[in-house]
């Protein structure tokens, strides 16, 4: 009596144990959660992706002003040139005709 106790004892635990885990995976694979679990590993790549590229640039800021400073000093240059102011185009400022103004009454016409 005491061996049929057990058996059934042991079975039901299995039984209880292993629809546990059927049910979890089965909720894992729904469609929401499977909708979540990669937007939550986009962002996280996102973020990595991120953080990388942000690095990678202040290093080469970083580099780029050493190099500068390298050849600065093999040229003899003490500071930077003076650039010229810009320019802007002459058409841009042409001001002989007075700015044309546009209504947007649409009985004007008729």
């Amino acid at each position: 009596m005491f061996r049929r106790t057990f058996w059934f004892t042991t079975g039901v635990a299995a039984g209880v144990w292993a629809t546990t885990k059927v049910n979890r995976k089965l909720k894992q694979l729904t469609p929401e959660s499977l909708a979540a679990t990669a937007a939550n590993k986009a962002l996280e790549t996102g973020a990595r992706l991120k953080d990388r590229a942000v690095d990678f640039a202040v290093d080469v800021r970083d580099n780029m002003a050493r190099r500068e400073a390298e050849l600065e000093d093999a040229l003899g240059i003490e500071s930077a040139p003076e650039l010229p102011a810009p320019r802007r185009i002459a058409a841009i400022e042409n001001t002989t005709y007075p700015p044309t103004t546009y209504t947007y009454n649409r009985n004007e016409d008729h």
